[in-house]
């Protein structure tokens, strides 16, 4: 909360420095702005931005690392009584001494006689170490925001390029999102291969690739060794491959046509109307599409394969109705159906842009050449839009593949390596929740295994992204 107070109070002081610094360039400039370099708002800012962005920054990071600096200091000096405990029971009287200190409960291990005076001294330190840590943090950011200030106020004169360093802020501020982006981004790739590299040392990369059998158990014991466990990821991979195919069997001509129809045949008022209506599928969660997949879609194409099966049985086709009047809710074809329904949106609206974005000046040259509007589409707009369908076709792909809800509600979680659309399977995503739900230890290849198949899978989107770019910069200035 005082954290919070504090932040408001910077924010208060700000805006005061930026109406002080107005007035003082306006004066000076006796009021007429052709005699300042930037428009008053900029010197406003410049001194807004030293008062309150370091002193911000100061707080911001008190308030994240505040915690763990006191930890830090509180284990300092470990009393004789706790050092005699095991270092589980370390923790946990350092993490009571906290919880106290700060009106929390302590856990239910007993402290006795000189332990539990060793607990009321460290909480009292503890007490002691938070108030420290917070008010020297808000001295410290008052102390940098008055001499922020005081710094930037001397500057404020007519000729002050105040732009420009405001400018350099922003820039600032922009360098610093795209490095956090870019560090982001390594952290997981660096955390994913080294968690990866574990699993590769107890299970052979090729057992992993090419392996038919995926049974990932643990023995408990070391004379069990029928619980070896299994880690072949091809039965992932080809249900992961199956369900993709389906959802953009379903999802290509739908969200392409759609995009043709709306772009080129479709009024004003019912653009208006459908674009809206249909990119509403793009903001369903897709735990509600696999709710749609179980409950709906799931009965209804069970429930036509059983008639048709019955019709079949005693016929000519006696296996196919035998098998077809056995087929249950969760298969394949269900989660990719329903996958399609969701990707229809994303390759519409993406196929739309693109399509729109072919000069108009092609479109009337081949009307005037006699042609039709049919014709037109087909012979001129979709050749010149084709690597952006492309690229946007690609993208849905990635997103299927990335698809984890709707395959565990609808297709199961039975590896198969099948290509039969009406047996259940699994996919990579479903099988890297399963391994990764509840308390997880990472020291067994059961676990780490889900890291193999997420590198399996960052490597294939991400190479599915780098076709799709490349496709666009390829023949994109060949339609400019």
């Amino acid at each position: 909360m005082l954290t919070w107070v504090a932040l408001l109070a910077l924010v208060l002081f700000s805006a005061a420095t930026y109406v002080a610094a107005r007035r003082k360039v306006t004066t000076a400039a006796a009021g007429q702005p052709r005699r300042m370099h930037s428009l008053p708002g900029y010197y406003g800012a410049y001194v807004a931005l030293w008062a309150g962005v370091p002193a911000a920054l100061l707080i911001l990071a008190a308030a994240f690392f505040g915690g763990r600096l006191e930890a830090g200091l509180l284990r300092l000096q470990v009393p004789a009584p706790v050092a005699a405990l095991t270092a589980q029971e370390q923790q946990v009287f350092f993490d009571d001494a906290r919880a106290l200190a700060h009106g929390g409960q302590a856990s239910e291990m007993t402290y006795d006689g000189d332990l539990g005076i060793a607990l009321k001294d460290k909480t009292a330190q503890a007490r002691q170490l938070e108030t420290l840590i917070t008010y020297g943090a808000l001295a410290a950011a008052a102390v940098l925001s008055l001499s922020g200030v005081a710094l930037a106020i001397r500057r404020i004169r007519p000729d002050f390029r105040a732009r420009n360093r405001v400018e350099g802020w922003v820039a600032g501020l922009f360098i610093v999102c795209s490095v956090t982006a870019i560090l982001t981004t390594v952290g997981i790739v660096a955390s994913l291969v080294w968690e990866s590299l574990r699993f590769f040392q107890s299970v052979p990369v090729q057992e992993f690739l090419f392996g038919l059998d995926w049974d990932p158990q643990i023995a408990m014991r070391s004379d069990q060794y029928a619980s070896k466990g299994a880690f072949g990821a091809v039965p992932l991979f080809a249900g992961t491959f199956l369900i993709m195919v389906i959802a953009m069997i379903v999802a290509a001509p739908i969200g392409l046509f759609s995009a043709i129809y709306l772009s080129e045949y479709a009024s004003g008022v019912t653009r208006s109307v459908v674009k809206p209506l249909l990119e509403i599928l793009a903001g369903v969660p897709t735990v509600v599409y696999g709710f749609f997949a179980a409950l709906t879609v799931g009965p209804l194409f069970r429930a036509g394969f059983n008639a048709l099966g019955a019709e079949l049985v005693g016929g000519p086709f006696d296996t196919l109705g035998v098998y077809l009047s056995q087929v249950q809710n969760q298969m394949a074809l269900v989660a990719g159906a329903v996958m399609g329904i969701m990707l229809i949106p994303f390759v519409s609206s993406l196929s739309d842009d693109i399509i729109n974005a072919v000069p108009q000046s092609m479109r009337d040259g081949s009307l005037a050449m006699g042609a039709t509007r049919s014709e037109t589409v087909k012979k001129v707009v979709l050749p010149a839009a084709l690597p952006g369908i492309m690229a946007a076709m690609l993208l849905a792909v990635s997103r299927a593949v990335g698809e984890t809800m709707i395959v565990t509600m609808a297709a199961g979680l039975q590896a198969k390596t099948t290509i039969n659309p009406l047996d259940t399977v699994t996919t990579v995503t479903v099988q890297i929740v399963t391994l990764l739900t509840g308390d997880q230890e990472f020291d067994s290849p059961k676990t780490l295994a889900a890291f193999g198949l997420g590198l399996a899978l960052f490597v294939v989107t991400f190479a599915l992204n780098i076709i799709a770019l490349r496709v666009v910069q390829k023949y994109r200035e060949q339609y400019d």
